[in-house]
């Protein structure tokens, strides 16, 4: 597969490359510079990328994006407020420095453009990169204003992504208009390269949006084509331009965490393993290669070989500790599916130490992995679980005023050990690796699946033996309920994965806390249908879901997991007979 871009293969990786100290800096020379920065940036150089970069950031369009992009991933990575300002404010260049490169327009034009759209067709090669440029540096000053944690940051970021779509959808145009007159010019690839990515990218991210959701946004003019966005994409990924490693890790992106977190668990991981394979042979030590490589390995059930990637992830550089952070997490979640909860305690605790993105989801994931361990393991390791638990709840952020939903669902589990008299969860553990899709990783391997089969049996026997059932009993009964048959599912015991989760349905008006559990399980109940080969009763089960049920924990997640799940079946379920099982 011959698509890595190819001056990325020929980089000078020598700091004092000849680009970087050219005093001309025409489009060319700023395009094979930026090349050289991405080199230094793949190879875990990221200081060296920005050193070469600052200087031309406000004679180069090229120079000020990519200089800008670095600093967004920084603050995007620390949340520290300084790297954010830093961020901002280099954001706020780059945008000038590609204002300065756009087509100049009268009055008459820029009144005419707020109502009618309609691309120029006889810019300048340098004014169409100029044009593209300006969209990816809007959106990404957009990202960044969602962080300003107000209602009036999330009116201007939704602007700003509106004007970056439409600039996008203008070089679209303009990219097939000059389709063929523009071949010859070697500079043209990365015009078509960044709005493959971009068109793409938005299409791609608009289809995984709830179709409600989605005729809003079309209302409002945007578009979410699934296969426009993963064709548009793959092309950018094949190309041989700047941006195809922006259009690589969207895709990986995509079928590694978007599908897995918020779809139905299944990522297109030969897809990624051939996108990835590429960059593997030219950075076989680069951090985001390492770091992809593992990914793929645990949702393909190669657990071990993982923690190894996700090791030599770490060991891989000291520079960008954020990424450190990203592979505690991973490792955390890779010692829970082995059940392995003292090494994932570990990784746990680090995040809890050293990482901003959120303290409540991480002292809520330690206290739970603790809760897996016998109390003198606890002791040992001087930590106290219920403290823990109590600490969750004013731990949590708030984004324009409103709280995360993950953390809004560890805060009201928690809720039980703010009491004197504290309630222990039945399986906190397990149930937020099913909040996560864990399930469908663990699925891969029976002989874990049985052993968190075996633990849920022996948590079901102590919940029905308990002779002081306290207000949580039964939801922690349904907890339990809802796990086993998840269990029974991955291992095609579907007689009896539907009995636990018909079980957890028909106590729907005794569960007082967890208003979650109902719904959700609605939804792997469909999916056992599907598994079944009965796609209208999956279909009819899913529905009722989505239809009938409101205002419970994690809402937004499940109608992101249904969605998806209807895209799946929806296409052939008209060719199948009436269903016959009862829904």
């Amino acid at each position: 597969m011959e698509t890595i871009d190819n001056s990325l293969q020929q980089v000078d990786l020598s700091p004092s490359s000849e680009d970087a100290l050219s005093p001309k800096m025409d489009l060319e020379t700023a395009l094979k510079g930026c090349s050289t920065a991405l080199g230094f940036f793949l190879n875990n150089r990221f200081a060296d990328a920005l050193a070469l970069l600052k200087p031309w950031r406000n004679q180069s369009m090229y120079h000020a994006m990519g200089y800008s992009s670095i600093l967004l991933m920084q603050a995007g990575m620390t949340f520290d407020p300084h790297d954010i300002d830093a961020a901002m404010a280099s954001l706020r260049e780059s945008l000038q420095t590609c204002q300065r490169f756009r087509k100049k327009t009268g009055i008459v034009q820029t009144l005419t453009s707020l109502w009618y759209r309609q691309p120029v067709e006889d810019l300048t090669e340098e004014e169409m990169h100029a044009e593209l440029c300006y969209a990816e540096v809007l959106l990404q000053k957009a990202f960044l204003t969602f962080l300003d944690e107000s209602i009036i940051g999330f009116i201007k970021g939704g602007m700003k992504i509106r004007n970056s779509y439409q600039i996008y959808k203008d070089c679209q145009a303009l990219a097939n208009v000059t389709k063929d007159t523009e071949k010859q010019k070697s500079t043209h690839i990365h015009f078509r390269g960044g709005v493959n990515m971009g068109i793409g990218s938005f299409n791609l991210m608009l289809s995984l949006l709830p179709s409600r959701v989605l005729r809003l946004m079309e209302f409002l003019g945007f578009s979410g084509d699934r296969e426009v966005g993963l064709s548009e994409l793959r092309e950018g990924a094949a190309s041989n331009s700047l941006r195809s490693i922006l259009s690589t890790l969207t895709l990986l992106m995509f079928h590694l965490y978007i599908t897995v977190i918020l779809g139905t668990g299944e990522g297109n991981l030969t897809e990624a393993e051939a996108l990835l394979e590429p960059y593997k042979e030219k950075f076989p030590n680069g951090a985001l290669i390492l770091f992809y490589t593992a990914r793929i390995a645990l949702l393909k059930g190669n657990i071990t070989f993982a923690q190894e990637k996700f090791l030599a992830c770490i060991a891989a550089q000291e520079e960008w500790r954020q990424i450190h952070h990203l592979c505690s997490w991973e490792l955390m979640w890779a010692y829970s599916f082995e059940l392995n909860w003292r090494e994932a305690y570990r990784y746990a605790d680090i995040l809890c130490k050293e990482s901003k993105w959120s303290q409540a989801v991480y002292v809520f994931q330690k206290a739970a992995i603790l809760s897996m361990l016998p109390e003198e393991e606890v002791t040992e390791l001087g930590e106290d679980v219920v403290e823990l638990f109590r600490q969750v709840d004013g731990l949590r952020l708030r984004i324009a005023g409103k709280s995360i939903p993950t953390e809004k669902f560890a805060a009201k589990k928690a809720q039980r050990y703010s009491s004197s008299n504290p309630v222990k969860l039945a399986v906190p553990a397990l149930e937020m690796l099913y909040v996560w899709n864990g399930f469908t990783v663990v699925g891969k391997r029976p002989d874990l699946t049985e052993s968190i089969l075996t633990i849920l049996e022996k948590a079901e026997e102590q919940l029905r033996d308990d002779p002081d059932p306290s207000e949580y009993h039964v939801d922690d009964q349904c907890v339990v309920q809802l796990l086993k048959g998840l269990c029974l599912r991955q291992l095609g015991r579907l007689v009896q994965a539907e009995s636990c989760f018909n079980h957890v349905i028909s106590r729907e008006k005794e569960i007082k806390h967890d208003n979650y559990l109902v719904p959700y399980t609605m939804y792997e109940l469909g999916l056992l249908h599907k598994q079944k080969g009965d796609v209208n009763a999956a279909i009819t089960v899913i529905e009722n879901a989505k239809m009938n049920y409101k205002d419970y924990n994690m809402e937004s997640r499940l109608h992101f997991r249904i969605h998806a799940a209807l895209n799946t079946m929806g296409s052939f379920s008209a060719k199948l007979p009436p269903s016959r099982t009862p829904a």
